[in-house]
């Protein structure tokens, strides 16, 4: 079963490579490219928990490396934490309102828990110039996100594992 509650015949989990050390370097490397090409430079990238979180923390260290424009992490949890701070955006207390952020995703399939994420992000006051996903399995996420007025690239699709549909 997905996070979006749908069944699937297939299962895309970036997890394995993204968490070893050279899988970080690797994502961290090809998604601040990505982000790097935006028109709007992003003052921070936001990881949805729990997939995200380390590729906001593999893209802001390699922002920081050799001399390139520095990018903070955030991570967005699901939901605000019951004890503690509380805060449903971690590390966002040093940005200003309106700052623009750039989501981050492993995969999306139907884009909910983007949706989601794209929502907190707003209603805290801040901007979002994309969400760049490592793999979007293409069952709708792209529109969903797209149709809330949000940039979606993805690095890789399902066909690039699996082929065409």
């Amino acid at each position: 079963m997905l996070t979006s509650g749908k069944t699937s015949d297939f299962f895309i989990d970036c997890k394995p490579a993204v968490l070893t050390s050279e899988g970080h370097r690797l994502v961290g490397e090809l998604l601040y490219e990505a982000i790097d090409r935006l028109d709007a430079r992003p003052q921070a990238v936001a990881g949805v928990e729990l997939g995200g979180c380390p590729l906001a923390s593999a893209v802001s260290l390699t922002s920081s490396l050799g001399g390139r424009r520095a990018i903070d992490a955030l991570y967005i949890r699901k939901a605000k934490k019951g004890h503690g701070t509380g805060k449903q955006i971690e590390g966002a207390d040093r940005l200003a309102p309106g700052a623009n952020i750039v989501i981050v995703e492993d995969t999306v399939t139907t884009g909910g828990s983007t949706l989601s994420a794209i929502e907190t992000v707003r209603e805290a006051g801040y901007a979002i110039s994309a969400v760049f996903a490592i793999v979007d399995r293409l069952e709708g996420g792209r529109e969903a996100i797209e149709g809330a007025g949000v940039r979606f690239e993805s690095l890789y699709t399902r066909r690039d594992f699996m082929g065409e549909d």
